[in-house]
């Protein structure tokens, strides 16, 4: 009598499953090294909170090495993700890969105070952005990018708080008006109900933390028609928390 179970199968898929766990085991060293130099341009980034403003182009300098690192590690997760499987793993490094976009954002916007340009996120990384949805290689998702930009807005209001503190009060007014045009930006989207759409709820409050620092600065006459800052003044007894 034949056995009515072939054992083979289950050679087979014991085999696919051992493939897959060495995938897995492979893209998460990668995505460890990725975690790291995020974790390093995080730090070096971090210092235009409590740093001169004349110190900052000097800081994104500095990350701005860090980013051929990055380049580095993207190889070697790409290396590793098997062909034609990129969204079966995607979930290993996307988290990471949303952080690093949002480092290049930040640092576009303390270098030139605008929103990065898809081609400059590609350049730091040497990736493309996947426009199309239809990767056949190792790409940047638009919803990495997007969540790296969103991300961005929780750091501004962060930085409008930190530049009051040292005296740079026409710093919140300019956030606050990057942030409201990238908001109605983001409104031009039809986002589904995910995090990605919860977190762009979110800029409206990041956007309400802004104008409040501004009516504070505008009321103690700092910045003049919430256009110009004033001379600084001492004592101004703001009470703001980061």
């Amino acid at each position: 009598m034949s056995n009515v179970v072939d054992l083979g199968f289950f050679d087979a898929i014991q085999t696919s499953m051992e493939a897959e766990a060495a995938a897995k085991d492979g893209i998460r060293a990668a995505v460890r090294e990725l975690d790291r130099t995020n974790r390093n341009i995080t730090a070096v980034l971090n210092r235009v909170h409590s740093s001169p403003k004349a110190q900052v182009p000097a800081l994104c300098a500095q990350a701005r090495i860090h980013f051929s690192e990055i380049q580095s590690c993207i190889r070697e997760v790409a290396k590793v993700v098997p062909d034609n499987q990129y969204y079966k793993y995607n979930n290993l490094w996307s988290g990471p890969m949303q952080q690093s976009c949002f480092l290049a954002t930040l640092t576009v916007y303390l270098e030139h105070e605008r929103l990065i340009t898809v081609e400059e996120l590609e350049g730091f990384f040497a990736v493309k952005v996947d426009l199309e949805n239809s990767v056949t290689e190792f790409r940047i998702s638009i919803e990495e990018f997007l969540h790296g930009v969103v991300s961005l807005t929780n750091e501004l209001s962060r930085l409008a708080v930190n530049a009051v503190t040292a005296g740079d009060f026409g710093r919140p007014v300019r956030i606050g008006k990057f942030l409201k045009e990238l908001y109605s930006g983001f409104q031009l989207l039809n986002l589904k109900n995910d995090s990605l759409r919860k977190r762009f709820d979110g800029i409206k409050y990041d956007i309400k933390k802004v104008e409040e620092i501004i009516y504070d600065l505008t009321v103690r006459k700092l910045v003049v028609a919430d256009t110009e800052p004033a001379q600084p003044v001492d004592n101004v007894g703001l009470e703001l928390k980061a």
